[in-house]
């Protein structure tokens, strides 16, 4: 009776120790950084290791791309090709052969999911799913990131999916009503967004500029705000006096230190 006793406790504590794994609380700023914090340091684009400067710079998210390989495994990456290899006609063995600069090997959206639940309490995982031209994947990238994320219970993780593809978005919300998600191609506008359920609209800079109405529509509507790529501090400065949620950008560190500025302004 004592030993399972002990055995219980035990199985208490490695319980416990995994639900506190699991929660997070994401950092109160508006930085995404844009395929991790890669730039200052010199790291490569959509690494591991850009996610893990992120997650240290307190970012309130890391943004990552992924795409599909031939054996129907998500990589992370942003081109369409890997080291001259077309991702989608290539097995996942044959792109890991290459490294990133760094020594890594290319990362699964698995391995890639489970570097950013380790060790992290402020910043979430911003997952855009690059559309794919054959037809049939797109449903199919957004079915299994999904089901990948319920598998890794990383779903306060996982702060937002976005997607060029409309039809990524929609069936990402179709599958999982709580799933939050930014529409990035700039071509609908708020109330089209709010008719389809869609969280919010994550579109370029200048298009936001050019339609500033947008913006007050958005807001009025409870949409989320964010654009990309804000890397000069006039744009970064014109989106934090609009008030935008997020600001994606190659320089989180500028835009943590306009995020000062402004505060000491205002006290």
């Amino acid at each position: 009776m004592r030993y399972l006793t002990i055995l219980l406790c035990i199985g208490l504590v490695s319980c416990n120790s995994k639900i506190k794994d699991t929660q997070i609380t994401l950092a109160d700023n508006p930085v995404i950084a844009h395929r991790g914090a890669w730039k200052a340091k010199d790291l490569p684009k959509n690494s591991i290791a850009a996610l893990k400067e992120a997650i240290s710079l307190k970012c309130t998210g890391s943004e990552f791309d992924i795409r599909m390989t031939a054996d129907e495994i998500l990589v992370v990456t942003h081109d369409a090709d890997y080291e001259g290899l077309d991702i989608e006609s290539s097995t996942y063995k044959e792109l890991a052969k290459h490294k990133l600069s760094n020594g890594e090997t290319l990362p699964t959206l698995k391995d890639f999911i489970t570097a950013g639940m380790t060790n992290n309490t402020t910043t979430g995982l911003v997952c855009e799913i690059k559309p794919s031209k054959i037809e049939g994947r797109n449903i199919l990238m957004a079915d299994k990131a999904v089901a990948l994320v319920k598998e890794l219970k990383a779903e306060a993780y996982v702060s937002y999916y976005i997607s060029f593809s409309y039809e990524v978005i929609k069936h990402i919300k179709k599958i999982e009503a709580n799933a939050k998600v930014l529409y990035l191609d700039g071509s609908k506008s708020p109330e089209d967004l709010h008719k389809d359920g869609i969280t919010g609209l994550d579109y370029l800079v200048w298009k936001l500029k050019n339609k500033p109405h947008w913006i007050t529509e958005a807001k009025d509507l409870g949409l989320k705000l964010n654009a990309w790529t804000a890397n000069k501090e006039e744009d970064i400065d014109w989106l934090l006096s609009h008030e935008f949620d997020y600001i994606t950008t190659d320089e989180p560190e500028l835009v943590f230190k306009r995020l000062k500025v402004t505060s000491d302004r205002h006290d």
